[in-house]
């Protein structure tokens, strides 16, 4: 057992500042020679990149782990949490939407009070106080009623105009002094995150600037009572998981790691090294060639469309890959990686060649194709497991499948439902050993599928020895 300390820190809605705050406070906390250790509620891939370089130690990302209520069970949250939390002083928790915003309207399924519930962690409220004085106030009122179980222990005011705007917010919240005001934040647009169509600009695309980091922390520094924050917080209990001693990985299963591919939870990567497996990271942009000795390949979601042009131009190694998948080896292939494994991809620039094992080309379009929380169960034996696997994880994509999908080249697995039921659509498309879709799941929601995949490695290994 260990105690550390531990928040949450949760938005109004989403776009109040919440990721600009959660950034400064991690970046001002880590430079304080705390050990920070990060967590993104949601499923979410790009925040989680910039928490890993806002809570680096000794110049090393510390990697961010996402906590879901509708994809994982109460127990693998806790489970998440306890054994990434067993070594920092202080872990802060970064909400997703606004703070009751989850699957359901009436439900709290989904949604970061639901996190904060089953963890037990105090909830640090950011509010988008434009144009707001008393008004704040009520809403604060609101949201610390509208369900007792969530804790919300301090709110931060963001975007405040003035210092008298700060006095009238303060003025107001005095009427209720359990909820202390732990900062207001001013204005500031050249502070915040690049953002596009999918969300904010991943940590990977550029040379990290690290400087933008120590900018949020003075930012926050400069006005939010930062020990204040500290003081107020409880002591929590950390059960730190028994952890076997790992045995050496005789498989190696090759990543797609990039600019253009970096959407992986990092407890899939956990799984798969847990189940055996050696993780080797290539650049499908850069790389001349395979990995030597890899007996699988997962190729994660990510931006392929914005590099279609480099990926493209990389003739060898596009070559190679299409080879391993038509070898039988087991390849999973997530969102941008199925896109990858297509004929083509079709940008507003022009069409680019991809690695073209799937015949068929993703068209990118201006609107969502799809978004949403997705649960799948195959209906045929995979390198995932068993035909009846059930899996849950979430869809978010503009491009679609242009063509005419041949069921018998590219036969689709998957049966989806999502929010509302059953969705009618053709998903998780398996050729050879290959398995591609646009849903990304978390192994978590079915630990036996990072088992399974090492173990079709494991078979791709004695065949070729």
């Amino acid at each position: 057992m260990k105690t550390i300390k531990a928040f949450v820190i949760a938005g109004t809605h989403s776009g109040c500042g919440k990721t600009s705050v959660s950034l400064g406070l991690m970046a001002a906390l880590a430079r304080r020679d705390l050990k920070v250790q990060p967590f993104k509620c949601g499923p979410d891939f790009i925040d989680p990149g910039h928490h890993a370089l806002a809570c680096a130690r000794n110049g090393h990302p510390v990697p961010s782990h996402n906590l879901d209520g509708w994809m994982l069970s109460q127990s693998t949250n806790l489970d998440i949490f306890s054994r990434s939390a067993a070594n920092c002083d202080i872990a802060v928790v970064e909400g997703v939407m606004g703070l009751f915003d989850g699957i359901s309207g009436t439900r709290d399924e989904g949604s970061t009070g639901q996190i904060a519930k089953s963890l037990g962690l105090p909830v640090i409220l950011v509010v988008d106080a434009r144009s707001m004085a008393r008004s704040a106030a009520a809403i604060v009122s609101g949201y610390a009623n509208f369900d007792p179980d969530v804790n919300i222990a301090g709110v931060i005011f963001n975007r405040v105009g003035s210092s008298n705007h700060a006095e009238l917010l303060r003025d107001a919240m005095s009427l209720f002094p359990e909820i202390p005001v732990l900062g207001c934040l001013g204005r500031d647009e050249n502070i915040a995150t690049p953002s596009r169509h999918l969300g904010l600009v991943t940590a990977e695309e550029e040379t990290p600037d690290m400087e933008r980091y120590q900018r949020l922390a003075d930012w926050v520094e400069s006005g939010i009572e930062t020990d204040k924050l500290l003081s107020i917080l409880p002591d929590v209990e950390v059960n730190i998981p028994f952890e076997p001693v790992p045995e050496i990985g005789n498989v190696s299963i090759g990543i797609a790691r990039d600019a253009a591919f970096c959407f992986y939870y990092e407890e899939n990567l956990r799984l798969l090294r847990e189940a055996g497996a050696r993780l080797v990271e290539f650049s499908p942009i850069s790389a001349p060639r395979l990995p030597d000795g890899i007996h699988g390949l997962y190729i994660g979601g990510g931006y392929p469309e914005l590099y279609a042009f480099e990926l493209g131009q990389n003739n060898k190694l596009r070559r190679e890959i299409k080879e391993f998948c038509e070898s039988g080896r087991p390849v999973y292939a997530e969102c941008g990686g199925f896109m990858y494994l297509m004929n083509d991809i079709i940008t507003g620039r022009g069409r680019y060649a991809m690695s073209g094992f799937f015949p068929v080309r993703a068209e990118m379009n201006e609107k969502f194709r799809a978004l949403g929380y997705r649960e799948i169960a195959t209906g045929a034996d995979s390198l995932l497991g068993p035909s009846g696997t059930v899996a849950r994880g979430h869809e978010f994509h503009y491009s679609a499948i242009k063509d005419e999908i041949d069921t018998e080249a590219m036969s689709p697995i998957y049966a989806m439902t999502g929010r509302k039921g059953v969705i009618d659509a053709l998903e998780g498309f398996l050729r050879s050993n290959t398995l591609g879709s646009y849903v990304h799941l978390h192994f978590g929601s079915h630990p036996g599928m990072a088992e399974a995949f090492v173990e079709a490695c494991r078979t791709a290994a004695i065949k070729d020895e």
